[in-house]
C-alpha cells in the first residue's frame, strides 16, 4: 500500500544528501525532505526502526574518532558514522546540511559587486536562522544525546560566525559606498563583536578546532582596529585631534594583536591587516606631528575613550522554505503532496492507548469502590457474628440451608485444589516475570563490566564515551521501577498465602461431605423462642435479606460495567476526529493532546456509574443503621440464653471461611492479571536491554578498531622517528672528527695484511697472479712473499701489437 510513499522517500533523501555543490538546487532537495520528515514524525514513533547514518561535520581533535575539518557532513567518508534510530536525529543532521549549503552559498558568491554582497549576505542571516531553529527547537527534542557537533555551545559559535560574516557584508558595502566613517565605523565594530562571540563560544565547544578560534580572535582585532580607525577619522573630521590620537593608537593595538595570529589566517586577509597597520602608522604619526606643532590638544588615555557606538544590521533570519512547511506540502504547495497520507498517525495510536488507560483507571476505581463497600458490611456481619447466630437458633439441628448451598459450590469448584492450583500458576508467572527481568539486568551488568574494562585498558581520555548509566538512563530507572512492582507484589503475595494458610482446616471441613459438616457444627437443644425473639428474629432475618440483596446487586452493576467497558471502542470515534483534524488544519502534526476534548466528553458515558457509588454509600449507611438496631435488639430479646452459643461459633467460623475463599480467589485473579501484564513489560525491558548492548557492542568495536589504528599509525611512526635518529647518530659519529681547515680532508688508503699464501697448483688460476693476456712475464720475488701485480707497468714475453689484444691469442689465465 505505501511502496510508492517508501520509494519516494528513499529518493529524496539521497537527492538531500547527496547535494554537495553550492548550488541553489540544493536548498529545494533539503527543505522539501525536511518537510517530508516533519510530516511523517506524525505519522511515526521518533524511534522508527531505522539506523540514520551521519558523518560529523567539524572537530576539534583530529585524532579522536568521528572528527574532520569540512563544511558538510556528507563529505566525511573516511571517519566514523554516528548512527540513531531517531527521526528528529535525522531532521536535525538535514537542517544542519541545510544550513552550511547557505553558508556555502554566501562564500561562493562574488562580494566585489553590490548584488553580490547583498545576496552573500542573505545566504549568511538564513544560514544562522537555520543553525539558530536546530538550536532552539530540533535539538532539544532529539531525546537522545545530540552529536559533538550540534552541542549548544558549537551551535552557538556557528550562529555568531554566520551573522559576523553577514554583518561583514553590511560594512563592505559602506565602505565600497564612501559612506561616512561614523557609520561605518559602528558596522566594523558589530563585527568584531559578532566574531569575538563567536570564538568565545567556539573556546568552550568541544568539537570547534584550534584553527578556527584563532582566526575569529584575529577576525575580532581586525575589526576593532578598523572601527577605531574609522572613528579617528570621524574624530579628524570634527576637529578633536587628542582623541584621534588616541583612538588611532588603539587600533595599533589591535592591529598588532590580530598579527599575533597571522600563522592562522590566510594571506588575503594577513595583505588587509599589514595595509591596515601601514595607514593607521602613517596617519598616527602625522596626527602626533600636528598636534605636537599646531593644535597641542590633551590626548585621553584609553579608559576615558567612549565606547564605540555599534550598528547591528545582520540578524538570524528563518528561510521561508523551513518557517512554511506547513504550506510547502499539499496540492498547492511547492514540495508536492506530503507522503502516507493515508496512514493512521503514530500520535492516534498513542491516544488510543491514553483513552484504554484511563477507563481502565476509572472502571477499576468504581469496582474498588463498591467492593470496598461490600467488604465494610462483611466486615460488619463478622463482627456482628451474623449469620451464624440466627442460623443456630432458627436450626438448632441439621445443617442451615445458605451453609449447605456454600459447601456445595466449595465442592463443585474443588474449592481447596483450585486456589492450591491459582497459587502455583501465579507462582509461575512471578518465576517467569522475574527470570526475564533478571535476564535483562544481566545483559545491563555485562554491558557495564565490558564498558569499564575497556575504560581501564584505554583510559578515560581515549574512551571517552558516556558510561553506561547514562547511555542507557531510562533503562536503569525501569529496574528501580520493576523492583518496586516486584517486591509490592511478592508482600501481597505473602498476605495471600497467609489467608490460605490461616483457613485452610476450616475451609477443609467445607469441602468435606455433608456428615464432615454435621460433625463440625455441635447441634443444640431445641427452645422454644418467646414471642419478642421470633419477631426480632423475623426483622433482622429481614436486614440480612437485604444485605444478600445488596451484595447480589453490587455483583451485577460490576459484571454489567466490565461489559460495558469493553464494548467501549473509541477507534472509530479518533479516526473521525483525526481525519477532521487533518481536513481543516492540513500539515499540522496530530498530537494526543488534540484528543483531549474527545476524551473527556467519551468519559461522561460513566457519569451514572460514578453516581451510583454515592447512592451505594447512602443505602448501605441506611442498611447499616437498620442492621445494628436489628441485631441490638435481637441480642437484648435472647439475653441469658447460652444454649446455641457453640452453635453459632462454628456455622460463623464457616461463613468467614466461605467469604474468606471468594476473597482469596479474587486475590488471585488479580495477581493474575498483575504478573500477566507485567509479563509484557519486563519482556519489552529486556529486548530493550538486549537492543542496548548490541549497539553498544557495535559502537565499542568500531572505537577500538579506531583507537588499534591510531595505535598502529603512532607506533610506526615512533619506529621510524627511532630508525632515523639511530642513523643519524651512527653518522654523526663516524664524522665527529674534523681536519684541519687548511688542509682537504684525504680519503683513508686500504691496507692489505702480508699473509703467507697457500702455493697454487699447475693450471689452477689464483687470484694473487692477476688476468694477463698473452705470454706471461715471470713474478717477482720478495722475501717469500707475493705482491699482486694486477696491472704491472711493463710486460715480457711478446710484442704487443699496438696496445691492443689479438682475439687469435685468446685469455690464458696463471
Amino acid at each position: 500500500m505505501f511502496i510508492q510513499d517508501l520509494e519516494a522517500i528513499d529518493r529524496m533523501r539521497t537527492e538531500a544528501v547527496t547535494s554537495l555543490e553550492a548550488h541553489n538546487s540544493g536548498i529545494k532537495k533539503l527543505a522539501a525532505y525536511a518537510a517530508q520528515l516533519v510530516w511523517i514524525g506524525g505519522k511515526f514513533p521518533i524511534d522508527i526502526g531505522v539506523d540514520f547514518t551521519w558523518y560529523p561535520a567539524i572537530g576539534f581533535n583530529t585524532q579522536r574518532p568521528g572528527t574532520i575539518y569540512a563544511y558538510h557532513k556528507c563529505l566525511a567518508a573516511l571517519t566514523f558514522s554516528v548512527s540513531q534510530n531517531n527521526l528528529r536525529f535525522e531532521l536535525a543532521n538535514v537542517l544542519f546540511n541545510l544550513a552550511s549549503l547557505y553558508s556555502q552559498l554566501g562564500v561562493s558568491l562574488n562580494r566585489s559587486t553590490s548584488e553580490g554582497l547583498k545576496s552573500a549576505c542573505n545566504y549568511f542571516c538564513q544560514a544562522a536562522g537555520v543553525i539558530k531553529y536546530l538550536k532552539t527547537d530540533i535539538v532539544p527534542d532529539l531525546r537522545s544525546t545530540p552529536p559533538d557537533d550540534m552541542d549548544e555551545m558549537t551551535l552557538e559559535s556557528l550562529e555568531q560566525l554566520m551573522l559576523a560574516q553577514a554583518q561583514e557584508c553590511f560594512w563592505s558595502k559602506a565602505v565600497k559606498d564612501s559612506m561616512k566613517d561614523a557609520i561605518i565605523s559602528k558596522l566594523a565594530a558589530k563585527v568584531s563583536d559578532f566574531y569575538d562571540q563567536a570564538a568565545e563560544y567556539g573556546t568552550k565547544s568541544d568539537t570547534i578546532s584550534t584553527d578556527w578560534i584563532h582566526h575569529m580572535t584575529a577576525k575580532h582585532h581586525h575589526f576593532a582596529a578598523a572601527a577605531q580607525y574609522r572613528a579617528a577619522c570621524d574624530c579628524l573630521e570634527k576637529r578633536k585631534y587628542g582623541e584621534e590620537i588616541a583612538r588611532l593608537r588603539d587600533s595599533v593595538t589591535c592591529v598588532n594583536e590580530a598579527l599575533k595570529e597571522a600563522r592562522w589566517i590566510n594571506r588575503i586577509v594577513l595583505g588587509d591587516l599589514n595595509g591596515l597597520k601601514t595607514r593607521v602608522s602613517e596617519d598616527l604619526k602625522r596626527a602626533e606631528k600636528d598636534n605636537d606643532v599646531i593644535y597641542l590638544m590633551p590626548v585621553p588615555p584609553k579608559s576615558e575613550l567612549k565606547t564605540l557606538d555599534r550598528a547591528g544590521m545582520a540578524t538570524a533570519r528563518l528561510p521561508k522554505e523551513i518557517s512554511e512547511l506547513s504550506s510547502a506540502l499539499g496540492d498547492r504547495g511547492t514540495f508536492g503532496q506530503p507522503l502516507f497520507a493515508k496512514l493512521v498517525p503514530y500520535a492516534v495510536h498513542i491516544a488510543a492507548s491514553i483513552y484504554e488507560e484511563r477507563k481502565d483507571r476509572l472502571i477499576n476505581s468504581i469496582i474498588d469502590e463498591l467492593e470496598g463497600l461490600t467488604n465494610q458490611i462483611r466486615d460488619l456481619l463478622q463482627s456482628l457474628n451474623l449469620p451464624g447466630s440466627l442460623q443456630a437458633l432458627e436450626k438448632p439441628l441439621g445443617l442451615p440451608p445458605s451453609l449447605i448451598s456454600h459447601a456445595e459450590e466449595f465442592r463443585q469448584q474443588d474449592g481447596l485444589h483450585r486456589l492450591r492450583r491459582s497459587m502455583h500458576d501465579v507462582e509461575m508467572l512471578k518465576a517467569n516475570d522475574m527470570a526475564i527481568y533478571q535476564e535483562g539486568v544481566e545483559l545491563l551488568q555485562t554491558e557495564a563490566s565490558e564498558d569499564d574494562r575497556a575504560r581501564t585498558k584505554h583510559g578515560t581520555d581515549r574512551w571517552n564515551r558516556q558510561s553506561s548509566q547514562k547511555a542507557a538512563e531510562r533503562l536503569y530507572v525501569q529496574v528501580g521501577e520493576i523492583e518496586g512492582y516486584l517486591k509490592s507484589a511478592s508482600s501481597s503475595d505473602e498476605l495471600v498465602k497467609k489467608k490460605l494458610k490461616d483457613h485452610e482446616n476450616l475451609l477443609t471441613v467445607l469441602g468435606g461431605t455433608d456428615r464432615d459438616l454435621e460433625n463440625y457444627v455441635p447441634s443444640s437443644r431445641r427452645a422454644t423462642m418467646r414471642p419478642k425473639v421470633e419477631r426480632e428474629v423475623e426483622r433482622l432475618r429481614s436486614v440480612l435479606g437485604e444485605v444478600n440483596r445488596l451484595e447480589n446487586r453490587r455483583r451485577r452493576n460490576c459484571h454489567s460495567l466490565g461489559e460495558k467497558a469493553k464494548a467501549d471502542d473509541i477507534n472509530t470515534v479518533i479516526l473521525a476526529e483525526t481525519s477532521r483534524l487533518e481536513r481543516e488544519y492540513p500539515l499540522q502534526k496530530i498530537e494526543p493532546v488534540h484528543f483531549e476534548d474527545l476524551f473527556e466528553k467519551r468519559l461522561l458515558y460513566y457519569d451514572d456509574d460514578q453516581h451510583m457509588i454515592a447512592d451505594e454509600k447512602d443505602k448501605q449507611e441506611h442498611l447499616i443503621s437498620d442492621l445494628q438496631e436489628a441485631n441490638t435488639a435481637f441480642t437484648d430479646a435472647r439475653t441469658g440464653d447460652t444454649s446455641t452459643r457453640e452453635r453459632e461459633k462454628a456455622l460463623q467460623s464457616l461463613e468467614n471461611a466461605y467469604i474468606k475463599y471468594k476473597e482469596i480467589v479474587s486475590n488471585l485473579n488479580v495477581g493474575r492479571k498483575f504478573y500477566n501484564d507485567l509479563a509484557k513489560i519486563v519482556t519489552r525491558f529486556k529486548d530493550e536491554c538486549k537492543d542496548f548492548r548490541y549497539q553498544r557492542r557495535m559502537e565499542a568495536g568500531r572505537l577500538e578498531s579506531d583507537l588499534s589504528d591510531s595505535m598502529s599509525s603512532l607506533s610506526l611512526a615512533q619506529n621510524n622517528s627511532l630508525q632515523d635518529q639511530k642513523q643519524r647518530e651512527t653518522l654523526r659519529s663516524q664524522y665527529s672528527v674534523k681536519a684541519p681547515a687548511d688542509e682537504p680532508l684525504t680519503a683513508p688508503t686500504p691496507t692489505r695484511a702480508l699473509v703467507p699464501l697457500p702455493t697454487a697448483a699447475p693450471g689452477i688460476w689464483s687470484p694473487d697472479k692477476g688476468i694477463k693476456f698473452g705470454n706471461t712475464a715471470p713474478q717477482s720475488q720478495n722475501n717469500g712473499y707475493v705482491r699482486n701485480l694486477v696491472y704491472p707497468s711493463t710486460r715480457s714475453g711478446g710484442p704487443i701489437n699496438g696496445g691492443q689484444w689479438d682475439l687469435s691469442r685468446g685469455v690464458n689465465f696463471g
